[in-house]
């Protein structure tokens, strides 16, 4: 294997000069030395020169949202807030004003220079007919703040990689043949959790940050690059220390954090205590790579944690013992799962153009769902439990009314990417729509979905969530100088204050 990645790397240096540091890291990470979290730089960081984010501890438990102009003064200047957005600042702070581009020039550049990754070779002619005609342009969710003092990043799967140009250098780069970039796809992206409107978790290099909004302040939460033990002995659980795990995907809820890794890990972590509750390696080999986590309640009410793997296996955990329950086998990699919300029926996608539902308890499959044309990598449940939204790698997704499983109920177009993330709100009103880069996609349930706000922005997408109570929306950009959090505040209309005058 050692020859084959020197000669990609050779190929890929001759062909674009700028990126040999780039691409020498992602040799370190083949030959496993110490591992970089390599995400697309489009923007160079030695073009600006601006300094890292610093934080003025004195300030921090100063903020008083009500006032303002003490609010501009007190926060880090990389940061963008809504009244600097309102006046005309980049919301992610790229000074399009110092560059030889500009954004609408670099946008329909990226565009129209991204190739998305296919699998699947079926005829796709016929796509674009199916797709709803949406009404773009919506207003949902306006924007809030956007903080660098946490950065979203993400490690690639497997030698998968996609390099995008740098934003100045437009009228120089040579052209890289996308062909030898794409030799496996990107596929993890549920790295962000909102479990409020002022609480974020997401993955930072080897550590789970926590964001308060209202605090202005990031906290490291976990680091997975330490050795990390079990804090209490479980009789009867292969329990394993653990250390330097590449965290693959994660999920939170109600105050239990589980992340999968690389190499088979899962860690379970309750954010109300100290320590590592539990933790160990669930499989091995080649194909040990944990592709999604899920905690969810059972039909019964119990708490259960599910996991799926590239082994074409999904385990299933209880999530106050951590003792295994089930194993559900089938016959391709599993690269997502979805539990509905009364805890009966699974949602199983992965590395085929078919998605399956099965009965949650016995992993039994119940139907399937034909119409995409390559893997799927993202679902999603209605909170009704009738509708399931699936995502893929053919750039749609496809709503299904698990009442009637013969045919979409509709199909969503992405812009230029597969779709690898969906997120409804709690409430149902709301589908949020994630590409790997670039895009996310908020659409109007009860227009069915024909209304949408496109929110657009430039860097790798490493998670989305929706706060439990629907009031805000968290997008993680993966970015060596811009990587970020965002922050979009849900629109209220409230008509009835008319009234009053």
């Amino acid at each position: 294997m050692q020859t084959s990645y020197n000669q990609l790397f050779t190929k890929l240096q001759s062909c674009w000069r700028p990126t040999s540091v780039f691409l020498k890291r992602i040799m370190d990470h083949f030959h496993n030395y110490d591992l970089e979290y390599v995400v697309d730089d489009p923007f160079e960081d030695d073009l600006f020169g601006e300094d890292e984010p610093q934080r003025n501890d004195d300030l921090d438990d100063d903020v008083d949202s009500e006032l303002e102009d003490d609010f501009e003064s007190s926060k880090p200047q990389t940061d963008t807030s809504a009244l600097e957005a309102r006046n005309g600042k980049d919301m992610q702070g790229i000074p399009w004003e110092r560059l030889n581009v500009t954004r609408d020039k670099y946008r329909g550049s990226r565009l129209k220079q991204y190739k998305n990754y296919e699998n699947l070779s079926l005829p796709r002619f016929e796509l674009d007919k199916e797709c709803l005609e949406v009404e773009k342009g919506q207003t949902f969710y306006d924007f809030q703040y956007n903080t660098r003092l946490v950065k979203s990043t993400i490690v690639h799967f497997q030698d998968a990689y996609f390099v995008h140009p740098p934003v100045n250098s437009f009228s120089n780069f040579n052209k890289i043949d996308i062909s030898i970039l794409q030799a496996g796809a990107i596929k993890l992206r549920n790295l962000l959790w909102a479990t409020s409107k002022h609480d974020v978790y997401l993955m930072q290099n080897y550590s789970v940050m926590h964001w308060s909004s209202l605090q202005q302040r990031g906290k490291e939460v976990l680091n997975v690059a330490k050795p990390i033990a079990p804090t209490q002995q479980r009789t009867g659980l292969l329990s394993k220390s653990l250390s330097r795990v590449q965290i693959s995907t994660m999920a939170v809820k109600e105050n239990l954090m589980v992340a999968g890794g690389f190499q088979g890990e899962l860690i379970c972590m309750y954010l109300n205590q100290p320590g590592v509750a539990f933790c160990t390696r669930i499989t091995t080999g080649e194909n040990a790579i944990t592709n999604a986590v899920d905690v969810y309640h059972s039909h019964n009410g119990s708490m259960r944690i599910m996991v799926a793997n590239n082994d074409a296996q999904i385990r299933v955990f209880d999530a106050e013992t951590f003792a295994s329950l089930n194993t559900f086998s089938f016959d391709w990699s599993v690269n997502n799962t979805c539990v509905s919300p009364d805890g009966k029926l699974l949602a199983v996608l992965g590395d085929s153009a078919e998605c399956l539902i099965a009965d949650a308890n016995s992993g039994k499959v119940t139907g399937s769902l034909k119409g995409h044309l390559d893997y799927s990598f993202a679902s999603a449940w209605h909170p009704n439990g009738q509708i399931l939204a699936t995502g893929n790698q053919d750039t749609t997704c496809r709503l299904w009314d698990i009442r009637n499983l013969t045919q979409s109920l509709a199909v969503l177009k992405g812009n230029m990417g597969a779709v690898r993330g969906l997120k409804f709100t709690s409430d149902g009103r709301f589908l949020a729509m994630a590409e790997p880069a670039d895009f996310v996609h908020v659409f109007d349930t009860q227009s069915d979905y024909v209304k949408c706000q496109e929110i657009d922005i430039f860097g790798e997408i490493a998670g989305m969530s929706f706060s439990p109570d629907t009031e805000a929306l968290f997008i993680g950009i993966a970015d060596r100088t811009y990587g970020s959090l965002l922050e979009f505040n849900r629109r209220h209309c409230n008509f009835y204050l008319d009234s009053i005058f």
